[in-house]
């Protein structure tokens, strides 16, 4: 990896937007209480409240694997697992956290969309019940599903409300994970607010790492059943940090004057401009994205030439010769980065 390429490889390889380091920067010989008892922390669960409609409880946490640790570690009983997609964060990229803490993470195979289908989760809650031996099993406690998925996909209301619904009558938590909830909710195709998911989920995070902020992640509990259990999981899952004033000023910073959308709605408009070239181009998107991340099959033989230039992330091996990419933005892709991408796609057109 060279630091003279263009880096399209994720959306948190830079530190943070300007205005969460100036903010913190001015904030920086201020003294507050520690563990998220800081008045910038509790600015920020208000202007996240606020948003919600409601009044959740909310907790600053350092990152989104912790997030997941945390909520699922607490929500379940010990005989219950969790389902979810088999392209689900906690199903791959998370090296077995969930299950090290004594959950299994109960799989279904979904498309390339990575999307829990409510049907899906019907037929295992009816299998699990129906089974005779179902006291020799994991028992099906809570659907965790992500907005965005790893693949970019958007959940829409009326899936989310199907879904919320088929939880209640089979006595499911809906848990979501929202790693990159701001580029969903800036999303041109999105019709879910926080407030819908306040309404029809149990939990939710609102992700900072891979959307302008330094670290952090707001963990958005509704139903409060819930609140004490994950209270008491923060510190043993090694998800609260001493120096909280820091996650929460910066979600203070995200939430005013609607910089959170902002800046992800940048990175949409230009992942959108990508996807088009591309499509136009003649090459074959692996998945419908309509946020930052786009993942397009590429022959090896381009794919050589363009990492010359670019840092990609390469997402899978499709066959002999042709490579699964992902192709990411964020706040501090910049749009010439973006139009000389465009434009050596352009030279390598497949049709």
């Amino acid at each position: 990896m060279s630091k003279d390429k263009i880096f399209f490889v994720n959306d948190y390889s830079t530190v943070a937007h300007p205005n969460l380091i100036n903010a913190l920067s001015r904030a920086n010989y201020t003294s507050q209480l520690g563990y998220g008892d800081d008045e910038y922390s509790n600015e920020a669960r208000d202007l996240i409240k606020k948003q919600c409609g409601g009044d959740p409880d909310v907790f600053f946490l350092v990152g989104g694997t912790q997030v997941n640790m945390v909520f699922l570690s607490a929500a379940l009983k010990s005989y219950q697992g969790v389902i979810s997609s088999h392209l689900g964060h906690i199903a791959t990229h998370e090296t077995g956290a969930i299950e090290s803490r004594g959950h299994k993470v109960l799989s279904v195979v979904t498309g390339s969309d990575g999307k829990v289908a409510a049907s899906q989760i019907k037929k295992i809650c009816r299998a699990y019940n129906e089974d005779v031996n179902r006291l020799h099993t994991v028992q099906p406690g809570g659907v965790y599903i992500s907005q965005p998925t790893e693949s970019g996909a958007l959940y829409s209301k009326e899936e989310l409300i199907g879904i919320s619904r088929v939880c209640d009558e089979n006595n499911l938590f809906l848990y979501v994970d929202g790693a990159r909830m701001g580029y969903a909710l800036s999303s041109k195709q999105n019709d879910v607010s926080l407030q819908d998911l306040h309404l029809l989920s149990d939990c939710f995070y609102i992700g900072g790492t891979k959307c302008g902020a330094m670290i952090g992640e707001a963990l958005v509990i509704n139903n409060k059943k819930f609140t004490e259990e994950v209270e008491y999981s923060i510190k043993p899952n090694g998800a609260l940090l001493a120096k909280g004033m820091v996650l929460g000023l910066q979600f203070k910073e995200l939430f005013t004057d609607n910089l959170y959308i902002n800046i992800c709605k940048k990175a949409n408009e230009m992942a959108q401009l990508i996807a088009k070239t591309l499509k136009d181009c003649g090459f074959t998107l692996y998945s419908e994205s309509h946020t930052n991340q786009q993942f397009v099959i590429v022959p090896d033989k381009v794919l050589e030439q363009l990492e010359k230039k670019y840092e990609f992330a390469v997402w899978e091996k499709m066959d002999d010769g042709n490579t699964v990419i992902r192709i990411c933005t964020s706040w501090s892709t910049d749009e010439s980065m973006v139009e000389s991408l465009v434009e050596d796609i352009k030279k390598y057109r497949l049709n």
